[in-house]
């Protein structure tokens, strides 16, 4: 049974740069006969926690996410900081759709930064949810000059797409190796059903 991959485009902007990376990775690993979908946080947005979600948006992601192998989390940097609308989808993500599964972060920016929103993720995100967040980490620097066709423009391109090649490959060894985990862990005792 070929694993399922779920990225997640965390830029509240529309046609975001962020979203075109998530959509390069999910090309990437289709032609592994992985399944993706993308959650694309720019048109699928999500209220501000704990508001009501008459959208319905987030039933039919956390379907999405409770079906996941894998995770793929992309967040562009926005004055050194990850997006809020990634931090409001933590608020909203728990146990039930993320705990114990492996998740590659994947920092954006339009210049040589992207590090930061991958420390805070680290730091905050996943207290509750139980997301496991894997070692390896890709930052697409110079987002507008890569990964924009299916040939690369210049060597940094190449670079990145060779990277982004290996740190997929590295998240699907993951996957493999901790699926159906999440399934096997006894939730029934309410007094931990937070983290600590």
């Amino acid at each position: 049974m070929s694993l399922n991959v779920v990225l997640i485009a965390g830029s509240s902007r529309a046609d975001s740069q962020t979203a075109k990376v998530a959509h390069y990775l999910a090309a990437r690993l289709q032609q592994n006969d992985v399944q993706t979908q993308v959650l694309d946080l720019g048109h699928s947005a999500l209220p501000l926690w704990p508001a009501e979600d008459v959208q319905g948006h987030w039933p039919n992601m956390a379907e999405q996410l409770r079906r996941a192998d894998a995770l793929i989390v992309l967040s562009p940097e926005w004055n050194g900081m990850a997006s809020p609308a990634l931090k409001n989808f933590f608020l909203y993500a728990g146990r039930n759709e993320l705990a114990h599964k492996p998740a590659l972060l994947v920092g954006v920016s339009s210049g040589q930064g992207g590090v930061y929103p991958l420390s805070e993720l680290r730091a905050s995100s996943y207290k509750n949810c139980r997301v496991c967040f894997i070692p390896e980490q890709l930052i697409v620097r110079q987002v507008e000059a890569v990964l924009n066709g299916a040939r690369a423009a210049d060597a940094d391109d190449q670079r990145i797409r060779a990277r982004a090649d290996w740190a997929l490959d590295v998240l699907l060894e993951y996957a493999e190796a901790l699926r159906g985990l999440p399934q096997r862990i006894d939730w029934s005792e309410p007094q931990f059903g937070n983290g600590m």
